[in-house]
């Protein structure tokens, strides 16, 4: 319970009113007395009312999100009482960035439930806290103020934004994956070599029927390894390497108003270099992964985080997780980080290094990697924009020498028409955008 200065001025003035009965005797500051008491109990009993009998619920349609789409909730507040509610106030200590969704509920009626929707755009990525909530109520004096809290929490994820990427030419020289590789696999894939006789071990979805019932045995599938490279991609979150514009707080505040789904129409990223970088890798990875390719991670933030490549939409939603709680909070330069994890990936693989590094070391590793056989594409986020150091293009400009396909990446670009401009080489495979998404 909580007593406002009303209740602290009513109290001083019983107070006082005793003092002048005890002192004069008199019968009016008795019956004040009387009165004065009479409030502060009827409206202290009304307040413990206001919040007592209510039940409080909140349901979450999913516990994760993406930045471009909307967060929403649905909330319950029930009246379990035969006493009737005049105002409800409830206070919603969720870190999600612009979840507002404590408001004042008027005239709660007996056995009366009042069920609201929230939605709220998301715009930053990240794990955040749903919760705790509570419920305040007092008495029609405004004297006292008593609060419930529903302590329970929940967590949700806001995975970083992807955009819808038309193509994303691979290098010349290699088949549209990369090297057919010409090995038997215990696993099932799309690539049957040939039939052989069934081993114990064997399951039975190799067991190829056609030949089994001419042959009167049982006769087993053979196959080849998947002759489609692995797409790696390599994200660059050195902590100096990234920069970030200030905010006006003018102008946040006045887009903060307008409803969701004109901001969600047209989509800004924080600007920052880091964000640039993570939505880039994100709609890239969710590029090759759509189309059947096996995508794997390596980035040193707080810590060193590899996602091994594999493919299907689960890859997918751990890629984005990881990416979601991802921050620029390393110490290796970038170019450290290719020589120690390209090293070990297989010749032919595709490597996707997404970097706001202006430094040349990194763009001479990249061509010792070209020559060990695998296949780099460079994207460059421009830091000049965020108010870092100028040297993008000229970088570009470096590798395009060495015959790297690098993309440079400025603040304000639309990031899909970027990643889907890249120059093709000739008689490269061209792979149509097959959904659509928020572009950024």
């Amino acid at each position: 319970m909580q007593a406002t200065r009303r209740a602290w001025g009513v109290l001083a003035l019983g107070l006082a009113s005793v003092v002048a009965a005890l002192v004069t005797g008199r019968d009016l500051y008795y019956h004040l007395i009387y009165l004065l008491t009479a409030v502060l109990l009827s409206s202290g009993l009304w307040a413990w009312a206001a919040t007592h009998g209510l039940h409080l619920s909140r349901y979450t349609r999913s516990t994760r999100a993406q930045v471009g789409h909307p967060l929403m909730e649905r909330f319950s507040l029930r009246n379990s009482t035969w006493l009737p509610k005049l105002w409800v106030a409830i206070y919603d200590d969720s870190d999600v960035p612009g979840h507002r969704t404590s408001r004042v509920i008027y005239k709660l009626g007996p056995h009366q439930e009042r069920v609201w929707t929230v939605r709220t755009l998301c715009e930053r990525r990240g794990r955040f806290r749903l919760g705790p909530v509570s419920v305040s109520g007092g008495d029609p004096l405004g004297l006292f103020e008593f609060r419930r809290e529903f302590p329970q929490t929940s967590s949700i994820v806001v995975y970083p934004a992807t955009v819808p990427i038309r193509d994303f030419p691979q290098r010349m020289g290699y088949l549209p994956g990369g090297d057919a590789l010409r090995r038997r696999t215990y696993h099932v894939t799309t690539n049957a070599a040939g039939v052989r006789e069934y081993v114990p071990g064997d399951s039975f979805n190799r067991i190829h029927w056609p030949s089994t019932a001419r042959k009167n045995r049982l006769i087993v599938k053979e196959f080849e390894l998947d002759p489609l490279a692995d797409v790696w991609i390599l994200l660059d979150m050195a902590e100096s390497v990234h920069f970030r514009e200030p905010v006006d707080e003018v102008d946040l505040a006045i887009r903060e108003q307008e409803p969701w789904q004109i901001r969600a129409r047209r989509l800004q990223l924080e600007p920052s270099t880091e964000e640039y970088a993570v939505t880039a890798a994100a709609s890239v990875a969710e590029f090759f992964i759509r189309r059947g390719r096996a995508v794997g991670l390596i980035a040193y933030g707080q810590r060193r985080e590899v996602i091994q490549a594999d493919r299907d939409e689960r890859q997918l939603g751990k890629i984005l997780d990881a990416m979601a709680v991802l921050r620029a909070a390393g110490d290796m330069p970038f170019s450290q980080v290719l020589s120690a994890e390209c090293g070990r990936l297989t010749r032919g693989t595709i490597v996707i290094a997404i970097s706001p590094s202006v430094h040349e070391e990194w763009a001479r590793t990249t061509l010792s990697i070209d020559r060990a056989g695998l296949r780099m594409v460079a994207i460059l986020v421009d830091a000049a924009g965020f108010g870092g150091p100028e040297g993008a293009s000229l970088l570009k400009e470096q590798l395009l020498s060495t015959g790297t396909p690098a993309i440079l990446l400025r603040q304000g670009d639309s990031i899909r028409d970027v990643l889907s401009s890249v120059p093709r080489p000739r008689n490269a495979p061209v792979l149509p955008a097959v959904y659509t998404t928020p572009d950024a």
